[in-house]
């Protein structure tokens, strides 16, 4: 009579399901900025790069639409959300495409000053050397 070895579980598979769910996560995650909803062209400047925090309020703007806090919105509408701001120290990023007309950037400007938000900083890539 033969003898026979104890069997034992193959791990091998559940390697394999292991390294295709990391796969499968890692390549399904998205790696996108909650607050960013345009994709802009930027124009670039040397200036020193400048801390971001949650309580920030984010705008872009570009050739043909405007967003805040990541979502699209018209200048009216922007209008009703500039006026809910009740801390007006509150810092303003400006993401502002480098082919939008000035018109639009100035009436942006017009709107942020309207309602007081001043702590303004503009958002510029890094000037490549």
């Amino acid at each position: 009579m033969k003898r026979r070895e104890p069997l034992g579980i193959d791990l091998t598979p559940v390697i394999d399901v292991v390294f295709i769910l990391l796969i499968f996560f890692i390549v399904s995650s998205v790696f996108k900025k909650d607050e960013l909803a345009l994709i802009l062209d930027l124009p670039t400047s040397s200036a020193d790069e400048m801390k971001i925090d949650k309580e920030q309020v984010f705008i872009e703007l570009s050739r043909e639409k405007l967003a805040i806090k990541g979502i699209e919105v018209s200048f009216e509408s922007l209008e009703d959300n500039l006026k809910a701001i009740e801390n007006k120290d509150k810092s303003v990023i400006v993401r502002i495409d480098k082919k939008v007309e000035y018109e639009r950037v100035v009436k942006l400007l017009d709107l942020l000053q309207k309602y007081d938000l001043t702590n303004l900083a503009l958002v510029t890539n890094e000037e490549k050397q």
